[in-house]
């Protein structure tokens, strides 16, 4: 399958959560602002990378048996369906339905005349006095535009002051300025009444040009290259090379046009002109370019009747009975080993775990890995308390984290700051790996702590993101852990594990030989099974192991979120391996891999998706599970609810679409299901 498509089919599920009439009203509309974002980064990485292909090698043929303008043609008709899709289901439905709810979105054409003079002030205000109308001639050339800004083209009639005569300009909207402006109520009639900028500024934009006539005013924003380059081989400073690519990645090369879908076509021609654009890179929308601005609308506490139904997750035990001493936390973790499953779960004992060690006179050192934290954080400043209070902490910052650049090396900074150790991984491997090691002296020794997750040390996607974090102190896991950290951090020949598989050396080769032995069960008439649980699904060569293990009769279940090259349900290729996907109030984010093994049932939970990236260009690790409880309820929350699902589950047919899964036994939603039996 080709991995944009898959990954277009992927957001056509996302699409159909917000289709479906069962989900709240603003949920429905968070679903097609999700939608939209996703459609950013996708140009800005993906369709910059296919038109790279087809700058460099356009004769290649791929995997999936496109060359790259076969591939860019196929994507851009998805894309422009996907589109489609998305703006007739706001304005046929969404914002009809909101209406009647009372939130609502004024328009210049609907306004009254006391409306019309509240936005006149407004625009007077608050938002022309920070607008640089900008008229296109030899001493005006046309502006450098940022990466996915708001601006409009303005179509004039006339002479202005000097004689000049006018004929279009440019007017671009501050970033500083709300998308979303409140209207009083008692002007707006509903409880909740909008105008967006767009409106403000199409209504008195006439205004920045006295004395012309102003023909037409049109929204407009474009999409950039956004994938850094930095020759990791060349520098000698990587944080110091990055910020200065940063400064470039919102002037890279357009790769979309989006535009008022009324624009006359001899000005959608001059920005294509101006951009190098085609006009399949370019996309009429009867709405707002950006989409994703009316998020505002889904994060309001007015109306929780229009939200799902509020969740708390529970701080699960012991970890809710432990008191402020941090020794009964350690207590705690030193007893057996403790499973987490977010957001079912509270992410809290993780933050009471690290600051458990920041507290804790007897604690020594604590050494972490940083992909996506935020930038208010609580868990790094929790590391900055603990190197001020004399610990020796390690943090191993992934400077490259895609669209979090900025944010890690703004921590980084500050933990330098504070004498905390700060490495950046090792040279063209970005470090993704979840875990956090922390010594403590205990009766004249030093015992290890850990944690390892499948998901980023973010307290906020913890909310949203599904996925499963141990707090072990296993003596092979903690010892591995410190091994891996000493080549992050060192150098040296590559270090035996024990317990860990890690990337790039073992977890490719250990997936393989898992995969392999089932199929080697299969052929001796044993049992086999094979369960795995990840986002994507790209590398081949563990793609035709599965297939090989399929026919030899193995049946293999693969729980895919988003992108899956492989195809199931093939006759004589993949008769045995179904493949589903879930999408529903969380995001899909645990990485589960299970083999029977001959009844000893290996369970392994990972950061790493079956990529290549993942297995030969990053940092990553396998933990396994070896508690027998432990590892049935990973079984059970990873897997056997999930095959259960017919609510939020799609299978994938054998042309690599995808259809909802129905079933006539009772309706079973695995998020419902799993806050029931976690929560409180």
């Amino acid at each position: 399958m080709n991995r944009e498509l898959s990954l277009l089919k992927f957001n056509e599920r996302v699409l159909a959560m917000a289709e479906d009439p069962k989900t709240p009203l603003l949920e429905r509309l968070r679903y097609v602002c999700i939608v939209s974002s996703n459609l950013d980064e996708f140009f800005e990485i993906r369709i910059s990378s296919l038109k790279e292909q087809q700058r460099q090698s356009p004769n290649l043929v791929g995997p999936d048996g496109m060359t790259p303008d076969q591939a860019f043609e196929n994507v851009q008709q998805a894309v422009h369906e996907l589109v489609g899709r998305q703006y007739n289901l706001l304005n046929d439905e969404i914002l009809p339905a909101m209406h009647a709810e009372g939130i609502t979105l004024h328009h210049a054409s609907e306004w009254n005349p006391q409306q019309q003079e509240w936005a006149r002030n407004v625009f007077n205000r608050d938002v022309m006095p920070l607008l640089t109308p900008i008229g296109l001639d030899p001493a005006h050339p046309f502006p450098r535009v940022y990466n996915k800004s708001l601006n409009f083209i303005v179509s004039l009639s006339g002479a202005d002051a000097f004689g000049r005569q006018a004929s279009i300009a440019v007017v671009q909207a501050p970033r500083a300025l709300p998308r979303l402006i409140k209207m009083p109520q008692e002007l707006s009639g509903y409880p909740e009444g909008y105008i967006l900028l767009t409106s403000l500024l199409r209504a008195f934009v006439g205004e920045l040009f006295p004395g012309l006539e102003m023909l037409g005013c049109y929204q407009w924003r474009v999409t950039r290259n956004s994938d850094l380059f930095v020759d990791e081989e060349e520098v000698t400073n990587l944080r110091h090379a990055l910020q200065g690519e940063l400064s470039q990645r919102n002037f890279g090369a357009a790769v979309r046009l989006e535009i008022d879908k009324l624009t006359p076509v001899e000005l959608e021609t001059f920005l294509q002109r101006e951009f190098s654009l085609k006009p399949e890179d370019t996309y009429r929308v009867p709405g707002p370019v950006n989409l994703s601005r009316l998020m505002q609308l889904c994060n309001s506490d007015s109306r929780p009747d229009l939200l799902f139904p509020d969740y708390r997750a529970p701080v699960p035990a012991p970890f809710d009975r432990v008191g402020d001493k941090p020794a009964e936390l350690f207590e705690a973790v030193a007893e057996q080993d403790r499973l987490l499953h977010h957001p079912y779960q509270s992410f809290q004992p993780v933050i009471d775990f690290l600051t458990a060690a920041a507290l804790d006179p007897d604690v020594m050192a604590i050494k972490q890995t940083i992909y996506r934290t935020g930038e208010d954080s609580e868990l790094m400043k929790i590391l900055l308390a603990a190197a001020r209070a004399g610990k020796e902490v390690t943090v191993v910052v992934e400077l490259m984290a895609r669209f979090d650049e900025q944010t890690n090396i703004n921590w980084a900074s500050k933990l330098e700051e504070v004498g905390a150790h700060v490495v950046y991984g090792v040279v063209a491997h970005k470090t993704h790996a979840k875990m956090a090691v922390v010594l403590r002296r205990e009766k004249g020794r030093l015992r290890r702590y850990a944690h390892l997750g499948t998901g980023n040390y973010h307290p906020r996607t913890a909310r949203l993101y599904t996925d499963f974090g141990l707090l072990t102190a296993d003596p092979k896991l903690c010892e591995d852990m410190d091994k891996v950290f000493a080549q992050l951090t060192g150098l040296g020949a590559r270090r035996s594990l024990k317990a860990l598989m890690q990337s790039p050396f073992t977890m490719h080769d250990g997936m393989v030989a898992l995969i392999r032995a089932e199929a080697r069960a299969a052929k001796a008439g044993k049992r086999s099974r094979i369960m795995a649980k990840m986002n994507s699904l790209l590398e081949e060569q563990i793609i035709e192991e599965l297939y090989k293990a399929g026919q030899a009769g193995v049946k293999i279940d693969l729980i895919v979120r988003g992108v899956c090259a492989l195809r199931a349900g093939v006759p004589g290729l993949s008769e045995n391996i179904r493949v589903r996907s879930i999408v529903g109030r969380f995001l899909e984010h645990s990485r589960v891999f299970y083999f029977y093994a001959e009844g000893e049932e290996t369970v392994y939970l990972s950061s790493a998706d079956w990529m290549d990236r993942n297995f030969f260009r990053r940092v990553e690790i396998a933990f396994p599970i070896y508690d027998k409880t432990l590892k049935k309820r990973v079984i059970d929350e990873a897997f056997t609810y999930a095959l259960r699902d017919n609510q939020l589950a799609w299978q994938q047919q054998p042309d690599g679409d995808y259809a909802r899964v129905k079933s006539r036994r009772e309706p079973f939603n695995v998020h419902q299901y799993l806050m029931q039996k976690l929560g409180v």
